[in-house]
């Protein structure tokens, strides 16, 4: 059965051992050698500064803005935000200078009401993809395609609006049932314009190769979840972004030359560190490996 998926809002399945894992990671700083100009513009995840934003959500995207981000990618509370209150929350982006590109989705955004709603709020906010980030329980090949079929309609509905949409996965969608894993099903039953949001935390975590995964689906990962996870007690996605065993290196060439992608979030859990200072020093890291 499908494990219970957070509400902020899991790759061709190619087990790795912990001796790949951190062969492909230690040569992470410096990075941008060979990837040629840093372009691809870099946003927060805001569940990563969850508690930040909902005791003051202006002054939190102020805050992202001013460390460097460019992008925010809103989680799943903007569902329940009036017209009224969005349209503020874009004259903040607009005046920060920073976009929104995508939301965070959970189940209740794509009933027909809730997609509605969804829409509306996404054009207030000037972006362009309708994440589906959960998905309730599924636990048989069969609710999984079932799924795909809620997705193409979630597809064309949203495209007379101007609106795209996206899974995003968690390591549910990498654990194979009858030996098929549910994002190969995804991958397969989504049209060629629906985005595969990429995890790499939860990718890497499910043991799955994140740079065989963009490089099996070519123009498909338009954004990449940059969240790092090591093994470990008191590590796994606590550990901040270039902290873990994620073969970034490879992640982005595949991701730039293949995957088709259009801007990063990094995306931090928790750490230990406060959320706002564990933004700033992902941030640092970014600029360190990207140049």
């Amino acid at each position: 059965m499908m494990q219970a998926v957070r509400q902020s809002d899991n790759c061709f399945h190619m087990p790795i051992s912990r001796r790949t894992f951190l062969a492909g990671s230690a040569a992470t700083i410096p990075l941008a050698a060979g990837l040629g100009p840093p372009n691809i513009p870099v946003g927060l995840e805001l569940y990563s500064v969850r508690a930040e934003l909902l005791k003051d959500t202006l002054s939190t995207v102020k805050s992202v803005a001013k460390m460097g981000y460019q992008v925010v990618e809103f989680y799943a509370p903007y569902f329940n935000w009036s017209i009224e209150y969005a349209k503020q929350v874009r004259g903040e982006l607009d005046d920060a200078g920073i976009v929104c590109h995508s939301t965070h989705n959970n189940a209740q955004s794509f009933t027909p009401e809730g997609l509605k709603r969804a829409a509306e709020l996404n054009q207030i906010l000037g972006s362009e993809y309708v994440v589906m980030a959960s998905t309730g329980l599924v636990d048989n090949l069969d609710g999984w395609e079932r799924l795909c079929d809620q997705l193409n309609q979630v597809v064309e509905t949203l495209k007379p609006l101007g609106l795209r949409s996206g899974y995003h996965n968690h390591e549910t969608e990498f654990t194979p049932i009858a030996g098929k894993r549910p994002m190969e099903i995804i991958a397969a039953k989504t049209p060629k314009d629906f985005t595969l949001q990429l995890d790499v935390g939860t990718c890497v975590a499910a043991k799955s190769d994140p740079v065989a995964w963009i490089e099996a689906n070519p123009g498909r990962i338009r954004s990449i979840h940059c969240k790092d996870w090591a093994p470990g007690k008191d590590k796994g996605y606590r550990v901040l972004f270039g902290e873990g065993v994620s073969p970034w290196r490879k992640i982005f060439a595949a991701a730039e030359s293949t995957g088709g992608v259009e801007y990063y979030l990094i995306e931090q859990e928790g750490s230990r560190f406060p959320e706002l200072e564990a933004a700033k020093r992902c941030l640092d890291t970014w600029h360190e490996m990207r140049g």
